[in-house]
């Protein structure tokens, strides 16, 4: 897996996928070179998570955040169609994304896209793989 710069766009994403919709698709996300401020910053995390949710045509059910001592945090939305989560390592600028959907109409790469801009990676990895096959 290659990292890819934040403008350059998600393509030839690396995928165990055949299926031509979203439906059983599990995007991961990494980011690498987040800001520490960004990234520690529970309501901004929170606040992206939603957002990346509506992008991905995702209906919140109940987001769920916990900022941890001295730095970190994790976000999970659930959703109707399954779940998001987001776990901040502000120490070392990484985060991990999680992103699992059972919709056919959804955009997870938008949300993904989204997420690699919201969070300011200066490089990014995408893996999608296809669930229940």
């Amino acid at each position: 897996m290659n990292k890819r710069l934040p403008n350059e766009p998600i393509t030839n994403i690396e995928t165990e996928s055949t299926v031509q919709d979203n439906t059983r698709k599990h995007f991961l996300l990494e980011l690498y070179g987040c800001p520490e401020k960004i990234i520690d910053d529970v309501d901004h995390i929170r606040q992206c998570l939603t957002e990346a949710a509506d992008r991905a045509g995702a209906v919140v059910l109940e987001v769920v955040s916990h900022s941890f001592e001295p730095h970190g945090v994790t976000a999970i939305a659930l959703l109707a169609e399954s779940h998001l989560s987001i776990h901040c390592w502000p120490e070392s600028g990484y985060v991990a994304i999680d992103l699992f959907t059972c919709s056919p109409s959804g955009d997870s790469q938008s949300a993904c896209e989204y997420l690699v801009t919201a969070l300011q990676a200066e490089s990014h990895e995408l893996r999608v793989i296809e669930r229940g096959k």
